[in-house]
């Protein structure tokens, strides 16, 4: 693998994720201390007098997108295909990004209108219920996603070669993971990346192979990859980031909540539920995920070596497990061995190298 070039791609990728972040952080504070979240307000209550709330998120998912823009362009396109790693075109992708946004927008309006529909009958205790409504969302999401989201983006079809349909299927059965049965997911019209995934959860767990791993690596590569994946599901890593994605979201209402009251005055807001308050809002909730994540991407990293380990002992088959992860590394431009800052701070994965000598350790 080509350390120097996968590094180099990685270190831009992070600037351009930490740019974003900045960027939106700026956008938020910029309106509220200049007083525009208020004509934001104003200017939704006259294009939705019947819920300005949903004026206000359209309104500011237009500007927030229309400052993104550029920065998206650059690490989603540009580094994509200068790096060798895209195959899309720029039409196909301006038409995802419309359709992210189109589904984003359409979350949010929904999102926004059950926190601020809570705030009017709970103005005390608001973030409490819309946590667990969240909650319950997320669940949703992940079970929907695979059988809604998904096929917007990317091909989905049955998986064609028998015999490694029958052999992952069969492999999930050993774990003790209930599918629906495998298909293969068509990366390969927008990437050159490779991957594979047991993704939805109870009636639409289902396993994926992208196009791209079915047209390089060996069957026995496939399934410790697979066997990877099950592991998260037999050790209920899903449930466990889904629990833990929810206490950050009531951890951030409630900060929301603590800010709102204390600066309603000062910000002009005629009470929680004003919809001036929502950059507030999301400024709120954004500290407490930007605060927690060195924490989400430590314990992910744990659920990480474990799977690893567990796809280990269920394929007994280490050489596969390191060959599958070098052909990884080297498609995808992982690093091979990134500082323990930049680990601490955006990895959620353990290293290339760790995982490699942990499989050259292994023992049965």
């Amino acid at each position: 693998m080509n350390e120097d070039k996968a590094a180099k791609y990685q270190r831009l990728k992070r600037r351009v994720s930490i740019a974003s972040m900045v960027w939106s952080a700026v956008l938020l504070i910029g309106l509220v201390a200049s007083s525009q979240h208020l004509r934001l307000r104003d200017l939704a209550v006259r294009i939705t007098p019947w819920a300005p709330i949903v004026g206000a998120v359209v309104l500011l998912s237009i500007l927030h997108e229309a400052v993104s823009l550029p920065l998206n362009f650059y690490g989603g396109f540009v580094l994509e295909r200068r790096y060798g790693l895209s195959t899309e075109t720029f039409g196909v992708w301006a038409a995802d990004q419309l359709k992210g946004f189109a589904i984003g927008l359409v979350l949010g309006i929904g999102a926004a209108s059950v926190v601020y529909g809570l705030m009017r009958v709970s103005p005390d205790r608001w973030w409490i219920a819309a946590g667990l409504v969240f909650a319950a969302v997320i669940v949703g999401m992940t079970n929907l996603a695979p059988v809604v989201l998904l096929p917007m983006f990317y091909s989905v079809k049955p998986l064609e070669r028998e015999q490694l349909r029958a052999r992952l299927v069969a492999l999930a059965g050993r774990a003790g993971a209930r599918v629906l049965g495998a298909y293969e997911l068509g990366l390969g019209e927008k990437t050159r990346k490779a991957n594979a995934a047991l993704a939805g959860l109870g009636t639409t767990r289902r396993i994926l192979v992208s196009d791209t791993m079915l047209a390089d690596y060996s069957d026995d590569e496939i399934e410790v990859v697979l066997a990877h994946e099950l592991g998260h599901h037999v050790h209920n890593d899903i449930w466990k980031g889904i629990a833990l994605e929810s206490a950050l979201i009531v951890a951030g209402f409630y900060l929301a909540n603590v800010v709102l009251r204390s600066v309603a005055t000062v910000a002009g807001l005629r009470g929680v539920d004003d919809a001036a308050g929502l950059p507030v809002l999301l400024l709120a909730a954004g500290c407490v995920s930007v605060a927690m994540m060195p924490f989400a991407h430590a314990l992910s990293r744990a659920f990480e070596r474990r799977a690893d380990l567990f796809a280990l002992n269920l394929t007994h088959n280490p050489a596969a497990f390191i060959s599958a992860m070098r052909r990884l590394g080297a498609q995808n431009l992982a690093e091979e061995n990134p500082s323990h800052l930049v680990q601490w701070l955006f990895y959620s994965h353990p290293p290339l190298r760790e995982r490699i000598s942990a499989a050259q350790a292994f023992k049965p």
